[in-house]
């Protein structure tokens, strides 16, 4: 359950700009090549003839960066608009583009007289000025919607995430409601028992048992395996208090898997449930084994040695554990029983 960022809207003037220059030098390439090259060759242009001229290569430049500029902002305009639906968008958007290509072609045309006094000849308005920059305009429509899709999706699967975040959290503060209460519920039994019978064991209970829910109360939603594991003993010191040397933890803990992440309350929540559906006595001591694995796993395991009245289906802790590791990071823990030991596999997160 990781922070989602939003991510910035790509119909902006920066987008605009870099893909107008890249139009406009696109479009004018073959005159910068020959600027470059040295070249001064003559070029036909309807049934005039003109020369290759620095002058009227920068203006042309200049025209197409600022007509492709213009209509990108007017694009980006009407695409973030809300309250339009799709269909009044592409309708204002062909409308503006038409007249404001028309317009802004017509002006260039007027600033290339001075340098040209050929530019309003009929047939180099048509074929050197409106066709060229009507063909901008298909490029800057084409170009912005592909963009306006592209941060459509974007925004969803941001959405998305986002939705997917905030249902791990409420499952997450689910898990928590559940344990929380049966926890205390049962700490306070034992607690009332010690006093009257151990006031010593009941202060270091007291003391462990703050420990425990100061650990509980906290909102991270990840943590590691160490910090995990603290906890843990803490609340196996708990019982032990209570079950005495009946209950046996043993750790196989490689501490080089200490910084590796886990859902807080995992592992306190397999402990849980062994103790919680084993019998626990002189008779049948219950060792409860922590170990890791060189898969980057650790495993809860303990002997088979259930309760008479043990509630069998009923694992509500175990299956939102998993539940969690699917939303989290779409890892799925593993249950096995086998030659009368049962065990929970769950991956460590690098």
């Amino acid at each position: 359950m990781g922070k989602v960022t939003a991510k910035k809207s790509h119909l902006n003037w920066r987008t605009a700009f870099g893909l107008a220059l890249f139009i406009s030098l696109l479009m004018n390439m073959i005159f910068l090549i020959m600027f470059f090259y040295g070249h001064d060759p003559n070029l036909e242009r309807g049934p005039m003839r003109h020369e290759f001229r620095l002058d009227f290569t920068v203006i042309r430049i200049l025209a197409n960066f600022s007509i492709a500029f213009l209509l990108y902002l007017v694009n980006f305009y009407f695409l973030k608009r809300q309250g339009l639906s799709s269909k009044r968008k592409i309708e204002y958007i062909i409308l503006s583009v038409l007249l404001s290509t028309f317009v802004l072609s017509y002006l260039w045309s007027a600033v290339h007289f001075h340098f040209d006094e050929n530019m309003f000849h009929p047939k180099a308005i048509v074929f050197g000025g409106l066709f060229r920059d009507y063909f901008i305009a298909v490029v800057v429509v084409l170009t912005s919607q592909l963009i306006y899709i592209s941060n459509k999706q974007q925004n969803m699967a941001l959405e998305n995430e986002m939705l997917q975040a905030e249902y791990m959290k409420s499952r997450f503060m689910s898990l928590k409601s559940q344990i929380d209460p049966h926890f205390l519920f049962n700490s306070l039994n034992t607690l009332s028992s010690l006093i009257t019978t151990d006031s010593e064991k009941a202060v270091e209970y007291v003391q462990q048992l703050s420990f425990v829910f100061r650990y509980t109360l906290q909102n991270k939603e990840i943590i590691t395996l160490e910090d995990e594991l603290n906890f843990t003993l803490a609340y196996c010191h708990l019982m032990q208090i209570r079950y005495g040397s009946n209950l046996q933890i043993i750790r196989k803990i490689d501490a080089k898997y200490h910084t590796y992440s886990v859902v807080p309350l995992s592992l306190q929540t397999l402990v849980e449930n062994a103790i919680k559906h084993n019998v626990v006595s002189n008779k049948q001591p219950l060792p409860i084994v922590l170990s890791t694995t060189e898969r980057a796993t650790v495993i809860v395991s303990n002997p088979i040695q259930l309760k008479k009245d043990s509630e069998h289906g009923e694992r509500i802790g175990l299956s939102n554990l998993a539940e969690l590791y699917r939303l989290l990071w779409n890892k799925e823990i593993e249950v096995r029983s086998a030659d009368g030991v049962f065990e929970v596999e769950i991956p460590l997160i690098a």
